[in-house]
């Protein structure tokens, strides 16, 4: 079948010259005159005059040498063009074109000046940025970078206690006086300035075509990582609460760590020329994150979840981040992701490998209320064996159940967010627990009624008293 160092076409037309110069600015590759797209044999007509006319029409239109072969198939006639890859970009008519898994694809903007720097090896993220300056930098993402380089030993005090510029310098991101795309990714406040896709989109997914909300969030990728996570769990992600005696415990649908490192993995390896954001999909079940990048050909999943060779598409910014102590050298993050998922006992995520894209997909515990506010079933045994083991401090038995009074979980959840903001009001409620208004109200009268919760003034400018306890 056709793919990166391959393709098919029936008939020569001079408009497939795209297609040798895609294939001299990738790895090489064949093409394979007199076979259909399924690979079958239809025989090409003059191959005699197309073998002696495709060398020099190739050489003269792009400077390309390529082996040009009659091949007999079926007792028909076919064309193979064999086209080495070139150390140097090749254009046709003025523009660049790229093999990329089974397509040819026209360059220009930021794909293009990554083809053009890796040509004479440079990466994307060296790439140098005349229009920005030190004075352009705040010093929040220096200070964030100090701190954990320090703390995670990976640099020392002393190292760190210098000007930010010449930390710029220490880490290689100024060149010739000028600062490098990869300084401003890392540390600059809103990198999207200088690349167009420096950001990470959330959404949650009802299915895959309805969003209930969405976030983008930007910044330094030094700090993006935390500030993802912090989001996620605090908006996107349910916490099912339990009890250890009196100790409240949330237990949430996936392991934070591994999340983190996902998300760490998608900042430093995308591909910051394609111009598309990180993307992070939240549902009920799993959770995907995906980002543009370019693995090495041939990479498997195999590869990829056992210890292999670290290989970065950025290596400027990942020198960073592994200097701040957030990633390691060794490309053992996918291994790590797995092994985080089955100690959590989680299935083992799944991974998508295309030509430019690579997304990991995590099977998470039940992230979905039903229309009381109510975790369904399914969360694990493990939960609610710890909301029983609570069961002699007021808790029924059964994170399902709920505790004493017949107060839920998400019952509970609304007395400590009262507790935690008094004057909070049923609107910002729903927006916190991710759950319609009406079904807030709905369970404020339960708990009123109950005896747990009073309403002291108006709406909007009253605030609520704790009556009593839930565990009382």
């Amino acid at each position: 079948m056709e793919n990166q160092a391959l393709e098919w076409k029936e008939s020569w037309h001079d408009d497939y010259l795209k297609w040798i110069c895609g294939f001299a600015n990738a790895q090489g590759g064949t093409l394979v005159i007199g076979k259909n797209d399924k690979g079958e044999t239809v025989g090409v007509k003059e191959a005699k005059k197309l073998l002696e006319n495709l060398p020099n029409k190739i050489r003269s239109t792009m400077g390309v040498i390529v082996d040009v072969d009659i091949l007999a198939e079926n007792a028909l006639d076919i064309i193979e063009i064999k086209v080495p890859a070139y150390p140097n970009a090749i254009s046709y008519r003025g523009k660049y074109y790229l093999r990329s898994g089974s397509t040819n694809q026209e360059l220009s903007g930021y794909a293009l000046d990554a083809m053009l720097l890796g040509k004479y090896g440079r990466t994307y993220d060296a790439m140098p940025l005349p229009n920005i300056k030190m004075a352009d930098f705040w010093h929040d993402a220096f200070d964030i970078f100090r701190k954990k380089a320090v703390t995670s030993k990976r640099l020392t005090a002393e190292d760190v206690a210098v000007s930010d510029e010449e930390l710029l310098r220490s880490l290689n991101l100024i060149e010739n006086d000028y600062i490098l795309l990869a300084a401003a990714l890392v540390f600059y406040q809103k990198p999207q300035r200088y690349c167009i896709g420096a950001y990470v989109k959330i959404g949650y997914f009802v299915d895959e075509t309805e969003i209930l909300y969405q976030d983008e969030l930007t910044g330094a990728i030094v700090g993006m990582a935390d500030k993802v996570v912090e989001t996620i769990f605090t908006k996107y992600f349910i916490g099912l609460i339990r009890y250890e005696g009196i100790q409240r415990i949330d237990d949430y649908p996936m392991p934070r760590v591994a999340l983190r490192e996902a998300i760490l993995n998608a900042l430093v390896h995308t591909d910051y020329s394609a111009g598309s954001p990180v993307q992070i999909r939240i549902y009920d079940d799993k959770v995907t994150i995906s980002n543009d990048c370019r693995l090495p050909e041939g990479t498997t999943i195999k590869e990829l979840a056992s210890a292999h060779r670290s290989v970065n598409i950025n290596p400027l910014v990942a020198a960073v981040i592994f200097r701040s102590g957030q990633t390691e050298a060794w490309g053992r993050g996918i291994e790590r992701i797995i092994r985080l998922c089955v100690e959590d006992n989680l299935p083992e995520p799944e991974f998508s490998i295309t030509p430019r894209t690579f997304t990991i997909i995590f099977h998470i515990r039940n992230n979905h209320r039903d229309e009381n506010g109510t975790v369904k079933d399914g969360i694990g045994d493990g939960i609610k064996d710890g909301a029983k083991d609570g069961a002699k401090d007021g808790v029924k038995d059964g994170a399902k159940d709920g505790v004493k009074d017949g107060i839920n979980n998400f019952q509970v959840e609304i007395i400590y967010a009262i507790q935690k903001t008094p004057e909070i009001t049923a609107k910002s409620l729903s927006e916190t627990l991710k759950i319609n208004t009406r079904n807030i109200e709905k369970n404020l009268k339960i708990l009123k009624e109950k005896g747990y919760i009073q309403r002291i003034g108006a709406d909007k400018n009253g605030y609520w008293k704790i009556l009593k306890s839930f565990n009382s």
